[in-house]
């Protein structure tokens, strides 16, 4: 890796993270249809390095996002939550990206990564409270993933053709 590319990515992961610290001062516009779910401000950046660099360093990047983030706030159990929904809507992103790009924009690209997201913290969810009853709220978080997808995709949108020239 070149040191172009590594302090690009130093960035990427700094602005992700700045980004999910930054939505922790932003009220829950879901807290009442949708308690815990969020917009997601930090996938903006993952969607964006997904686009410039490829799932390799989309995944870098969101991992070192969320293990910084947990670690530094000493939430470890959201950290749990935040990697495993990293993981998990990356790679969706990725294939949506990759196999369906003729047929999705990054808005849909973004939307089956909010799926993804929420899919996989239930998950957690549910292994750590040992109750699959935990999916009954899955119909809310689709529906949340929906909008925060949308959302997510539209800025990432927005913020590639801006930035696109310098990479």
């Amino acid at each position: 890796m070149n040191t172009k590319k590594l302090v690009h990515l130093s960035i990427l992961v700094s602005l992700g993270l700045a980004l999910h610290i930054m939505e922790g001062f932003i009220p829950n516009p879901f807290i009442v249809i949708a308690p815990g779910a969020k917009l997601g401000l930090a996938n903006i950046i993952g969607l964006i390095t997904l686009v410039i660099y490829g799932i390799k360093y989309a995944l870098t990047v969101n991992l070192l996002r969320a293990f910084i983030a947990g670690m530094a706030s000493g939430a470890v159990t959201s950290m749990i939550y935040s990697i495993a929904g990293a993981v998990v809507s990356t790679l969706m992103m990725w294939m949506v990206y990759k196999l369906f790009k003729k047929y999705f924009s990054l808005i849909g690209v973004s939307v089956f990564g909010a799926v993804g997201h929420n899919i996989a913290q239930l998950t957690v969810a549910a292994i750590i409270i040992n109750n699959i009853r935990i999916y009954i709220y899955l119909p809310i978080m689709m529906l949340a993933s929906i909008f925060t997808g949308i959302f997510i995709g539209l800025t990432a949108n927005f913020t590639l053709k801006k930035i696109k020239v310098h990479f």
